[in-house]
């Protein structure tokens, strides 16, 4: 067991607050604290120390890839820990944006790397994703009904949206979607502040109406103190607007638009950085390549959790990908063996304290506070963990033909 640091990306949007407060520090922090990453991605691999010398996760896993993840896992996924665990806090919106699967990755960093390595993609790898709102959290996540996208975008009164909802109203099925999407996104240059404010006048009038869909129109206005004339807060009326309480989880699957607007999660992805943004952003916009990449027929899902044996309470949220899935224990003072069991595993505290410990050997037990995380490998295969509180556990997914049963009860619409 290693106690790790993890990694604070300090973006723009992140929160003064969120992780200081959850990692006991004073507030506000000096800047922006966006994202805690608790992992062994080369964009920021956490911290741990292995007989008395500071290294990371990451040359960890690369000095021993058997013995840290265990053979069959190192095998599978090329000696690379397959999963990377964060905590968000987005005090401003996310971009707009979409991750490739494993086949697009591929063959896109292969020609990037090509053309000399400079592009878009931070690696070759997918980036499906699972959040799990810790406090309430508001999204953008997949498309909407093509209809009622229509009826969304002819509600605000803007004469320079009829193109793009004649598409909607005339298209059939969800390409229809994709090409009212592209519609806005590739506007002349000097088209896009006069439609960006206009639509943002509208939603401010629609937000404050009895208008059913009022908070996606008042989320349009919160969006525009952020980013004024982007295309981005028109184009989130063609999305599913959803705000997740606190203990829901949903699926994003590659190929599925989306933006985070606000709220304090916990992410759970494959261990990738591959973004592509088409607004709300001040980092580099690809709307070519995310056009090409996003999949206009992905669903959201929320994932429904089932109950596991484990100490306290504990839950399994299983996604049908192979890199990941996470477990929640809601521990009540007994003792009892971690779940899982084996393979690499990163425990994250999110409040209260655990306390782990290995069943045989000598090795001194490990407390988590609240925000603190720790890392088991492979060989840490009997661990007891105690305490009182609420423990995420990252670990690997189940194997694909797992899959095929649990992942139809796993999920329901966010519809």
């Amino acid at each position: 067991m290693d106690l790790l640091q993890p990694i604070i990306k300090p973006y723009a949007w992140g929160s003064r607050d969120a992780l200081a407060r959850l990692q006991g520090r004073d507030t506000p922090s000096a800047g922006p604290e966006a994202e805690l990453w608790m992992g062994a991605h080369p964009s920021g691999p956490s911290g741990l120390t292995r007989d008395g010398r500071a290294t990371t996760l990451l040359d960890a896993v690369a000095g021993d890839p058997d013995g840290e993840l265990g053979g069959a896992c190192a095998r599978r996924f090329g000696g690379r820990l397959p999963f990377l665990l964060k905590v968000l806090a987005a005090e401003q919106p996310l971009s707009i944006q979409v991750h490739p699967d494993r086949d697009q990755a591929r063959s896109a960093f292969a020609a990037q790397q090509a053309r000399g390595g400079h592009g878009p993609y931070a690696d070759d790898w997918p980036k499906p994703e699972l959040l799990y709102a810790l406090s309430r959290f508001e999204v953008l996540a997949g498309f909407r009904d093509r209809e009622e996208a229509a009826h969304l975008l002819e509600n605000l009164g803007v004469e320079d949206l009829r193109p793009v909802i004649g598409l909607l109203r005339a298209g059939t099925g969800e390409q229809a979607l994709s090409e009212a999407l592209r519609a806005l996104l590739e506007r002349a240059p000097d088209d896009r502040a006069p439609l960006a404010s206009a639509v943002v006048a509208s939603s401010r009038r629609l937000a404050r109406s009895a208008h059913p869909h009022a908070a996606a129109y008042a989320a349009v206005e919160r969006m525009s103190g952020h980013y004024p004339e982007d295309l981005g807060l028109v184009a989130s009326l063609l999305l599913d607007h959803r705000v997740l309480e606190p203990g829901t989880a949903l699926f994003m699957p590659a190929g599925g638009l989306h933006a985070y607007v606000h709220g304090v999660g916990l992410e759970l992805l494959a261990n990738s950085d591959n973004v592509l943004r088409a607004g709300l952003t001040t980092k580099e916009v690809n709307v070519p390549e995310l056009l090409r990449i996003t999949d206009p027929t992905v669903r959201v899902p929320v994932v429904v959790p089932r109950s596991v044996p484990g100490p306290g309470s504990t839950w399994l949220y299983d996604c049908p990908v192979a890199e990941f899935a996470l477990y929640r224990t809601e521990l009540d003072g007994s003792s009892g063996p971690l779940v899982p069991a084996s393979g690499p595993r990163i425990a994250f505290c999110a409040d209260g304290s655990a306390r782990l410990s290995m069943r045989t050997g000598n090795s001194e037990p490990l407390r988590l506070g609240p925000g603190a995380s720790c890392f088991l490998p492979a060989s840490d295969e009997e661990v007891l963990v105690e305490g009182e509180g609420t423990l995420f556990v990252a670990a690997v997914g189940l194997r694909p033909d797992e899959h095929g049963a649990i992942a139809q009860n796993s999920f329901t619409s966010l519809q």
